[in-house]
């Protein structure tokens, strides 16, 4: 078998696409190869029939119009941010341009899902050279922190709401870092020229969405802190309704500095000083930012992860989140079946995809972490030989139930304990296609609804800490997520780009969603590849999930049907209210196409 350094360099870009996919060949060929057949697993996956024309999968019906454009099109998650972003395309505006301005707005009209509090991650295709460049801003641990920083004296774990208030759960926002960064190689607008949407809107106001005032509702944190209270509640206490204009002039202020100055006007002076003063003096949950952690943050701009999935390439974001890792893993086991023949929203779909999920995140808890501080063997966890090995496991009659981790190198496998908790639900995603066919996903979050409840300069501090294991052991063994010092958490969040086999962009996704984000996009993508959907049909697809636990289904859907054929199976089910946020553009032959989630807010703008 190939080694680490070898696997390595055949699935992460450093340069052109092109290239890369010349080797592509090779992995389908080794799949085709050494594929096992239904002769020799009778039961396993690979023994479902053929297709039929009679079985070919429907169109479902849509229920929001597909919006379609021939030069340039953006979709976010509220109205106000995508015709920003479309306002800065049409002055000429790249897809970096409309990024960062779509990102200001979202800051203002969706404040507990993102913002300059906190982080994202970037895919970004130039279509001249063919590069994949991807960002990372993800937070970071301040230097005071430590691996038991979320225990109780008693060595008892925090609960999950208990960390979440307050200064501790604040880790040192990196999207400004990582925008700018994208902004000096793919910007073409001035950086200050972004800004000037989101100045504009926070000084003249906005309207309260349905969405913002239903999460302030349910809040149990906002009353807690005075800044809070007094911009989401009525001096009644009430929460301020549906409709009524919110302004924000300390945001525009703080927008006003930031794009004079740079993302150095952040994290260096008055502005770092607040944060640090807020983080410090926290009545709840004081933490431990300095000034000296907010000067030395710094973006990082890694290799994106690709492998192909049958006659296109998947490509991803690599550690710290584990997005890119875990969908490359659920699309590589199912490499061997004939997703095409079964129906969406049948038992074996659901069945298939969650058992495959469920060796996938065991896989994720075990290894995945920042790999700025770990040895995380990713190429082995995608190469061909390891999912197929792992796809065996996999049976089409019952489930396997809770899955182990794979055995990798044996130091690797012993080294750490697996952590498997899963949290942080608020986040948003945007896409992005310019004139020049540049492409644009990102997914960016300040990790909890409203983060950490602190309040600065008009906007949200993040909670991203909690992101981290709460328990730095388990059974002796150190755990790959755990809480260390300049370190970034774990993430789920899952940009993703998919290319034809000339190297050409077909279809660019992602969603919020914390732990079941990689679920959302997964099934998502099987929905327009295999299952030829329009991006608009495979959003709307009810959801399902496993989290190598119980199989979630989505509530108020067909799939509720299915609860006693997958209990039959070996499932034990859960009905949940299933809220992601799929915002997405496919690059067809006849232009562009924009699907948005119905779950949520979000508009796709174009021309």
């Amino acid at each position: 078998m190939q080694n680490e350094e070898n696997i390595m360099n055949c699935f992460t870009f450093s340069s052109r696409l092109i290239i890369r996919l010349l080797a592509a060949s090779i992995f389908l060929s080794a799949c085709e190869t050494v594929s096992p057949t239904s002769e020799t697993r009778s039961n396993s996956i690979n023994s479902l029939p053929k297709p039929k024309l009679s079985d070919s999968p429907k169109l479902t019906a849509v229920s929001r119009p597909i919006v379609k454009a021939k030069k340039h099109l953006v979709v976010t998650a509220n109205p106000y941010a995508s015709r920003a972003g479309h306002d800065i395309l049409r002055a000429g505006g790249s897809a970096v341009d409309a990024a960062i301005a779509i990102q200001m707005v979202l800051n203002l009209v969706e404040p507990q899902s993102s913002g300059i509090g906190g982080g994202a991650f970037l895919l970004h295709f130039t279509s001249k050279s063919g590069d994949i460049d991807a960002y990372d801003g993800r937070e970071v641990a301040p230097q005071g922190a430590t691996p038991d920083m979320f225990q109780h004296s008693n060595g008892k774990s925090f609960k999950f709401h208990e960390a979440i208030p307050g200064g501790l759960s604040v880790g040192v926002p990196g999207l400004l870092r990582m925008l700018e960064m994208a902004h000096k190689k793919h910007g073409k607008l001035p950086w200050k020229a972004l800004f000037q949407p989101a100045i504009r809107l926070a000084e003249d106001g906005f309207s309260i969405s349905p969405r913002l005032n239903k999460m302030v509702l349910r809040d149990r944190h906002l009353k807690k802190f005075k800044a809070t209270t007094q911009y989401f509640f009525s001096p009644n206490g009430n929460a301020k309704m549906i409709g009524s204009r919110l302004t924000n002039l300390a945001l525009a202020e703080t927008f006003r500095t930031i794009a004079k100055s740079g993302a150095d006007a952040f994290y260096n002076g008055r502005i770092a000083q607040d944060i640090v003063n807020a983080v410090k003096s926290s009545k709840i949950n004081p933490g431990r930012l300095t000034m000296n952690d907010m000067a030395g943050y710094i973006a990082k701009r890694r290799d994106p992860l690709c492998m192909p999935y049958r006659k296109w390439f998947v490509c991803g974001m690599p550690p710290p989140t584990s997005g890119g890792v875990t969908t490359l893993q659920i699309l590589g086991m199912l490499q061997g079946v004939e997703m095409a023949s079964i129906k969406p929203n049948s038992i074996d779909a659901v069945h298939l995809i969650t058992e495959a999920s469920r060796l996938a995140y065991a896989d994720r808890n075990h290894y995945i972490g920042d790999p700025d501080f770990l040895d995380i063997p990713v190429g082995r966890l995608i190469d061909p030989e390891y999912l197929i090995g792992r796809s065996k496991l996999i049976k089409i009659d019952r489930s396997i139930g809770k899955a182990a981790s794979g055995e990798l190198d044996q130091n690797l496998t012993k080294k750490f304990a697996p952590d498997e908790s899963l949290k942080g639900k608020s986040t948003s995603h945007l896409t992005v296609v310019d004139k020049s066919g540049n492409v644009v996903s990102m997914t960016t979050t300040i990790e909890n609804p409203f983060g950490s409840h602190l309040m600065v300069r008009g906007f949200l501090l993040n909670n991203q800490l909690t992101d981290f294991s709460f328990n730095p052991i388990k059974d002796g063994k150190f755990v790959a997520n755990s809480v260390w010092p300049g370190k970034r958490p774990r993430s789920s969040m899952a940009p993703t780009i998919i290319f034809d086999n000339a190297g050409k962009p077909v279809f660019a996704l992602g969603s919020p969603g914390g732990s079941r984000i990689i679920g959302y996009v997964t099934k998502s993508i099987i929905a327009v590849l295999d299952w030829k959907m329009n991006i608009q049909s495979a959003f709307e697809l009810p959801h399902f999930v496993n989290l190598n636990s119980y199989t979630d289904i989505e509530q108020g859907t067909p799939l509720v049907k299915l609860k006693p054929a997958l209990e039959q199976r070996g499932h034990q089910v859960r009905i949940r209210s299933m809220v992601s946020g799929l915002h997405g553009i496919a690059i067809t032959k006849e232009g562009l196409e924009g699907g948005v989630d119905p779950r949520r807010e979000g508009l796709p703008i174009g021309d």
